[in-house]
């Protein structure tokens, strides 16, 4: 091994030191450092020999239905990334990549999960197919972005979610939040709440207000508000969804649709 340190500069996680340790609670197995190498110096192996494995003996219907699964394994992924129809339930984080970009940078390493102070973002299961598997997503239900928290961008080891100042932070687009009328209760039983408008981060509030005559579900005529959003003003962060009072599902559901990260996903429409 010469002194060129190029394996600790292409590391993605920082997990080479000076001496060119390798630190394995931080390796992801990205194995960029073997592909780089330019003296072939780097190897992975196990760290106990594995015993001999038993003779195989497969049967005839074992081998078809090999063969069967082999062959309908290429099916479950898409050719490419981008061919996916776009999932609108995946919100992904503020400053994250374009998605085929973003699939490809994110190491599944999980520091934007544990530093997000909302506990807004989860590790996602099969929205964006295999390929997706375990990368972050927000759960307004669960947590929700905090407006002035930048921290995922920050602590992320590959540049798959990019680095936000706070001013840049407030105006990136994430999602849309959009009501379900048959749950809101403004909307279904006549009744005034004003919780989501009340929590909405963004300066000029991007929850509104149309007073309404209705009749309640005691079949009284009332003047309720009843909740809009303004497309323009929501940044998608969720507190909406998250801080929503009924049990169960929210009234309020925010969806990637509006978002900023890349043009064939902004305008495909609402949930």
């Amino acid at each position: 091994c010469g002194t060129c340190r190029l394996c600790r500069t292409i590391c993605r996680t920082g997990a080479i030191d000076l001496n060119r340790r390798i630190d394995p609670a931080e390796c992801v197995l990205c194995l960029d450092c073997v592909d780089k190498c330019p003296r072939d110096r780097i190897h992975f192996a196990p760290a106990h020999a594995a015993p001999a494995a038993p003779p195989i003996n497969l049967g005839r219907r074992t081998v078809l239905a090999s063969l069967a699964a082999g062959a309908l394994a290429p099916l479950a992924l898409p050719a490419r990334p981008h061919a996916r129809q776009p999932e609108p339930l995946l919100v992904r984080p503020p400053g994250a990549l374009a998605e085929v970009d973003f699939l490809g940078q994110c190491v599944r390493c999980g520091e934007c999960m544990k530093v997000c102070i909302g506990n807004a973002l989860h590790a996602s299961g099969f929205e964006a197919g295999l390929e997706g598997l375990f990368t972050p997503r927000l759960i307004g239900r669960i947590g929700y972005c905090e407006y002035n928290c930048t921290l995922c961008g920050q602590v992320c080891p590959t540049g798959a979610i990019r680095r936000l100042d706070r001013t840049a932070k407030h105006t990136t687009v994430i999602g849309r939040a959009h009501f379900d009328r048959n749950r809101c209760l403004p909307y279904a039983s006549g009744t005034d709440c004003i919780v989501c408008e009340e929590h909405c981060p963004t300066p000029d509030k991007a929850i509104k207000f149309r007073e309404t005559e209705v009749v309640n579900s005691r079949g009284e005529r009332v003047r309720v508000r009843q909740p809009y959003v303004v497309d323009s003003l929501c940044i998608g962060c969720g507190i909406c969804e998250n801080k929503c009072p009924l049990e169960g599902a929210a009234a309020v559901l925010v969806t990637a649709a509006g978002e900023d990260r890349h043009a064939d996903r902004m305008d495909w429409g609402g949930y």
